[in-house]
């Protein structure tokens, strides 16, 4: 097995939706805001080769939405999804597998493009099964209110229209083997059903953070993003996750963290915290 890590580039979003109830005094310590208060984020996919699979983890924005739309988001930076998929060697049509750990669009915006003449949708990964899970699809094809905004249809329903879409069973909080060498926990304080995979990897367990821990500056469990939709179960799912971690050492790979791309955790007299950061080149 090889592991990628693949750059889309960074957005901004508010620094006190990002954190909640703790006040800016605290989480301005480790996520300084510019003057709209608005801190930059990293928009942070996974390419998996395993064998025959060729696996992608998320996908980032994509180009697609309007003027309007990206700039209430603030991308920056010269990384792309597919010009660092062809650094890597890569074509859009060697993609196997794309693994939606949620649908909020900065996580599926990414796999799905304008048709030539921009009429209509299609998946960028024409070859690729597309992995979701039918309690989360549900959830974001029939949006509530709070979440309608980070649902978009043009990001999700040409998957399940191309053909391409696929489920991957619940069972429980945690399903073993849901494809070689990758375990998902499911988990759904942030949104409902979100897919945590935990891959093993030299020795290693992975863990593919999505938004259950956006960023090293959200260890402490009261620092709950106010995005989530139950923010109690978020803490409750947390506390669990990261006595697990500590114990077991996992590496957690960050998807929104703006400087670091991993982290590992330890105990403290102060609860769970962070235990050190390093690059995932290092690994």
């Amino acid at each position: 097995m090889k592991l990628h890590v693949l750059n889309t580039g960074f957005f901004k979003l508010d620094g006190g939706a990002m954190f909640g109830v703790v006040p800016k005094t605290i989480w301005s310590k480790t996520n300084p805001a510019d003057e709209n208060n608005m801190c930059s984020w990293a928009l942070r996919s996974l390419l998996i080769e395993d064998g025959n699979r060729i696996m992608l983890v998320d996908t980032g924005i994509g180009d697609k939405q309007s003027e309007k739309f990206f700039s209430h988001y603030h991308l920056h930076g010269n990384d792309s999804l597919l010009g660092n998929l062809a650094k890597l060697g890569f074509h859009a049509n060697d993609i196997t597998d794309v693994f939606l750990t949620h649908l909020h669009f900065d996580h599926c915006g990414g796999a799905v493009a304008w048709n030539e003449d921009k009429s209509g949708y299609r998946p960028v990964f024409k070859n690729a099964i597309y992995w979701s899970t039918e309690k989360h699809w549900e959830w974001a094809t029939n949006p509530n209110p709070r979440e309608k905004a980070s649902f978009l249809s043009e990001n999700i329903l040409p998957i399940q229209e191309s053909g391409q879409l696929k489920f991957i069973e619940r069972k429980g909080d945690f399903t073993e083997n849901a494809f070689p060498n990758i375990d998902v926990l499911f988990v759904d304080g942030h949104t409902e059903s979100m897919m945590i995979p935990h891959i093993q990897y030299k020795d290693k367990t992975i863990v593919f953070m999505a938004d259950l821990l956006p960023s090293v500056g959200h260890i402490p469990l009261p620092y709950v993003m106010g995005y989530d939709t139950r923010p109690l179960i978020t803490m409750s799912e947390k506390a669990k996750f990261l006595n697990i971690s500590a114990t077991n050492n996992h590496i957690l790979f960050l998807e929104h963290d703006s400087i670091n791309e991993c982290c590992t955790l330890q105990e403290t007299e102060k609860g769970i915290r962070l235990k050190e950061t390093f690059s995932f080149a290092s690994i």
